[in-house]
């Protein structure tokens, strides 16, 4: 890995790892914010049925996940053009899949299940500290301490967000609900 003082440019693989996190977090929002629209039948059911059976959008990053690794085992020595290409579309396909991650974990369960969002937080965070943290020597103390502030505000979102949880379910829930079910299915 080529080394990276603080005010370098970042190494490749950081370069590579902040094309898969924007990628990855632009093709979450644009994912939700589609199936909301479909839902809600503001823009037209663009879902894919194959002889009557709804193919989720996981699908689709399971087969961009298992084309981009193929490609980076069998091509030799892959251009750095290529390489970006790669993690533009590894970043599509984490974000297609992880989306629908609590329909992994509840088959046929809801869209909305909270276990999709918690694994795309973690994902995110994972991709986050490869594409933007500074590697271990080269922290200095103001790292330290915006990294424990940033843990600590971490650990404070995740409590608010548990203590409220309660309170946005019974007042989002159901309507989420409704519109999953009258939605194209």
């Amino acid at each position: 890995m080529v080394s990276e003082s603080p005010s370098a440019e970042p190494t490749p693989v950081r370069h590579l790892a902040r094309r898969v996190f924007l990628a990855f977090l632009l093709t979450f929002v644009t994912a939700r914010v589609l199936v909301i629209l479909i839902m809600t039948r503001r823009i037209p059911d663009m879902f894919l049925h194959a002889r009557g059976t709804h193919v989720h959008h996981l699908n689709y990053g399971i087969f961009l996940l298992s084309v981009v690794g193929a490609f980076l085992i069998f091509v030799n020595e892959p251009s750095d053009k290529l390489r970006k290409l790669c993690a533009l579309l590894y970043g599509v396909a984490m974000a297609l899949t992880f989306d629908e991650f609590g329909m992994w974990l509840h088959l046929g369960g809801s869209y909305w299940q909270r276990g999709s969002f918690d694994a795309v937080i973690v994902i995110l965070s994972v991709f986050g500290w490869i594409a933007f943290l500074p590697r271990l020597e080269q922290m200095r103390s103001h790292h330290w301490a915006t990294a424990a502030f940033t843990g600590l505000a971490v650990i404070a979102f995740y409590v608010l967000l548990f203590s409220s949880e309660k309170a946005i379910g019974a007042r989002f829930g159901p309507r989420l609900q409704d519109i999953e079910a009258s939605g194209p299915q």
